[in-house]
């Protein structure tokens, strides 16, 4: 497979939760394959630590902080973007938070501030991004979606899961209007990735570590080094003919009945979590 096909020299990327977890990660390997970076988080502090190891790898990398639930904050971010790069070629659609909470006992309010962050927040950075991808003719935007928007969770997911089946179609719906006019638009739905908020509900439960591996054939949690390579892939001009994809990143959860058999691991290799590459 030819190298250039990946190339992101000269690119510009906007990455959203780029502190920590999935967007850090997807930032790191964006930036590796040649991209300029903006960095956004509430967690400056981290998106700045973020920034300085792209800036080491010789990047523009610039962090700044955006509560990307509010739209007035979105467009001022894309304001600074315009003025510190001047284009955006790939956004990936990263950060949101949910609320948890039993169906009987969940508050509209609570299930508007859900939406408010992770729909309406999440297609006004696509409608942002978008309008400039549109007049620039080309452009990739990556929403990150959960598999809880094709099968159901439970453990008071409601908000949750009925806000992640809106961005999934959101997709859909942008990549059918937008990708004729050089805009691709995809979701990554992962499942169980290991992140603070995960851990601290893991630590707070024994036993749902063990809930989970039941249903992940894989044999092991996510990490969000997982993300790196399908990042890049929808960053570059090697997925130049894939748009609308909703692709799981799930361990083969999805892919497993509720009632199947899944044998244990044969190797240690097997529950290894992904090599990072290292430079």
């Amino acid at each position: 497979m030819s190298r250039p096909l990946f190339d992101l020299t000269g690119r510009v990327a906007l990455v959203s939760g780029a502190a920590q977890g999935l967007g850090r990660a997807m930032a790191s390997a964006i930036a590796e394959a040649g991209a300029d970076v903006l960095l956004v988080d509430r967690n400056l502090n981290g998106a700045r630590q973020t920034a300085a190891k792209l800036q080491a790898l010789g990047r523009k990398a610039i962090a700044t902080q955006c509560n990307v639930s509010d739209p007035a904050e979105i467009r001022a971010l894309f304001q600074l973007l315009d003025t510190e790069f001047g284009r955006v070629d790939f956004l990936g659609n990263v950060a949101g938070d949910a609320t948890l909470a039993a169906p009987e006992d969940i508050t509209l309010e609570q299930i508007q501030g859900v939406f408010q962050n992770l729909v309406i927040g999440r297609f006004c950075m696509c409608q942002e991004a978008g309008r400039r991808m549109l007049r620039a003719g080309r452009g990739s935007i990556l929403n990150i979606g959960s598999i809880a928007s094709l099968t159901s969770l439970g453990r008071g997911h409601i908000a949750y899961s009925m806000a992640m089946g809106a961005v999934v179609q959101m997709t859909r719906e942008l990549s059918t209007e937008w990708s004729g006019r050089g805009v691709r638009v995809n979701a990554i739905l992962p499942a169980q990735v290991v992140n603070p908020s995960l851990q601290q509900r893991m630590d707070a439960d024994p036993t749902l570590e063990a809930r989970f591996l039941k249903g992940i054939p894989r044999g092991r949690m996510g990490h969000p080094d997982d993300i790196r390579g399908l990042s890049v892939l929808l960053a570059s001009d090697a997925s130049s003919w894939i748009t609308g994809a909703i692709i799981p990143m799930d361990g083969g959860n999805l892919a497993a009945n509720a009632g199947s058999t899944i044998p244990q691991a044969t190797s240690a290799a097997f529950m290894q979590p992904p090599i990072t590459p290292t430079r």
